[in-house]
């Protein structure tokens, strides 16, 4: 009989403990699926964070997961593994770019990430970037991996676009724009959608010009140099000069080039005396004529000014920190201005 009893007892505790780590469970589980919203006390109000949320193409449950977890979108990896299961969701994740948040539970995050997302981003190129601050602009869109190399077939380019003629650079070709670039796009693919613009938008200015090339190089030298139209015009009158009496250009935009290698977005720029002797094609201080390729992509107006240069008795120009262009006949007159104004 106290046997018996034993063993009841047994079946018992057996049976509320089985039952007391479903409830857990379950608890845990509604848990999970609650959103990560956090209460700000001092307001007395919910507060949240809207995220940019990038699904690659090929990732799975788990590493959607980890990175939903990782930007404080979700409570549990587990919780969300086991929903997206249950909910027969798991195979249904679309890549692309989504708008998230905080306030949004696993369900609504499931539900959002498995309906087709954008395949696209928006990315701004500006005036004065440069190729390789070009590329940064897509890793940060995520439209380009920082590990994927940014290369094109220049011959098969040069093949389709006529302007391009013996070019090995697309420097000074991505006209600056706002662009949508597909998210699984190829840097080929990119690259024409950037040369397409500039067909449409810069190569009608330029189509038909004596020594167009030089204009565009001009036109980047000019977009680095010299903020305001007027005065870039009579910039490219006073370059166009330099380079008729075989003065060196002496453009300190070109050495700033050299220095960072291209990539101006996270480069110091700003010259010193010693960068003057540096040993670079870009180097307008030490090398006749212009240097090889554009040095930045210009925009409109600087080509315009390109092609329109104003004569004057200027030999030498100054950029002051005040933003306004400072014009010298003479280089005594020229570093009279320097000391005064830089």
């Amino acid at each position: 009989m106290h046997k018996e009893h034993g063993n009841l007892s047994v079946r018992l505790l057996s049976t509320l403990g089985l039952v007391l780590l479903c409830i857990i469970f379950v608890a845990y589980f509604f848990y999970g699926l609650q959103s990560t919203l956090i209460n700000n006390r001092e307001e007395g109000a919910a507060t949240s964070t809207a995220i940019k949320f990038k699904i690659e193409k090929g990732e799975g449950v788990r590493e959607i997961a980890k990175t939903l977890s990782k930007q404080s979108l979700i409570r549990s990896i587990t919780v969300f593994k086991l929903y997206t299961l249950v909910s027969g969701k798991a195979q249904r994740f679309q890549p692309g770019i989504y708008d998230l948040s905080t306030a949004m539970s696993v369900p609504e995050l499931v539900r959002a990430l498995t309906t087709v997302g954008s395949n696209e981003v928006q990315i701004t190129i500006t005036e004065g970037m440069t190729l390789k601050d070009a590329r940064e602009v897509l890793i940060s869109a995520g439209a380009l991996k920082r590990t994927q190399p940014f290369i094109f077939d220049m011959q098969k380019l040069r093949s389709e676009y006529a302007f391009l003629g013996a070019s090995d650079s697309l420097e000074g070709f991505i006209f600056p724009d706002t662009y949508r670039i597909a998210l699984d796009a190829t840097p080929d693919e990119m690259v024409r959608v950037f040369l397409d613009n500039f067909k449409a938008k810069a190569w009608p200015l330029l189509e038909g010009k004596n020594d167009w090339y030089r204009t565009l190089i001009l036109a980047s030298l000019l977009e680095r140099e010299v903020p305001k139209f007027a005065d870039r015009q009579m910039v490219a009158g006073i370059l166009l000069k330099r380079n008729r009496i075989r003065m060196p250009l002496q453009v300190d935009a070109t050495l700033g080039y050299a220095k960072c290698g291209g990539l101006l977005l996270s480069c110091d720029a700003r010259i010193v005396r010693a960068d003057t002797a540096l040993d670079s094609p870009y180097n307008t201080y030490t090398q006749l004529g212009w240097p090889p390729t554009p040095i930045a992509n210009p925009g409109e107006e600087a080509i315009r000014a390109a092609l329109t240069p104003k004569d004057s008795p200027y030999l030498y120009y100054l950029s002051a920190k005040s933003g306004e262009t400072l014009f010298s006949k003479t280089l005594d007159e020229h570093n009279t201005k320097r000391a005064k104004y830089l």
